[in-house]
């Protein structure tokens, strides 16, 4: 046999060993993702507040309890997150914002916020309505290949 093809071999087992390694420690995230899941529904509760501040931050500069910081991964320490800073009765909070709905959280405007410990889930518009985060401008590409497949008749990516 020649050396090449021994190298191809051992090459394509060590990806099949890393694909299936990566297959089962995705259902294991998945499965203590949906316990995560399950936990913030259960203590979930709806609180009005008055939204101050919204920014993406680093969890040890947001201002968050030192327990908080002391529980999360050493990895995650540094990691941005979408953090609010809320009025909720006399207090202003630090909560941490769910990824989903942080772009459509108004600011300096009242909520009713669904809230689970400091994390946020869900808001809605205690007086009026909340406005849709504005669309954000499309690359000259994205445009370039939407007029091109329209001019071919093909379905748009989106």
């Amino acid at each position: 046999m020649k050396p090449w093809v021994i190298v191809l071999i051992v090459v394509a087992v060590v990806i099949i060993a890393l694909i299936v390694v990566l297959y089962f420690l995705g259902k294991k995230a998945q499965k203590k993702q949906a316990e995560q899941q399950e936990i913030l529904e259960a203590n979930k509760q709806t609180v009005s507040m008055l939204i101050i501040d919204k920014k993406r931050m680093k969890l040890k500069d947001a201002g968050l309890p030192q327990a908080v910081v002391d529980q999360t991964p050493k990895a995650m320490r540094g990691s941005k997150l979408p953090i609010i800073k809320a009025k909720v009765g006399p207090q202003i909070l630090s909560l941490i914002c769910d990824e989903k709905i942080f772009e459509s959280v108004p600011v300096k405007k009242e909520v009713k916020a669904v809230v689970s410990g400091l994390y946020v889930l869900d808001v809605k518009g205690l007086h009026g309505r909340i406005e849709a985060p504005p669309a954000k401008k499309k690359s000259r590409f994205r445009r370039a290949l939407e007029a091109a497949q329209e001019k071919a008749g093909a379905k748009p990516i989106k």
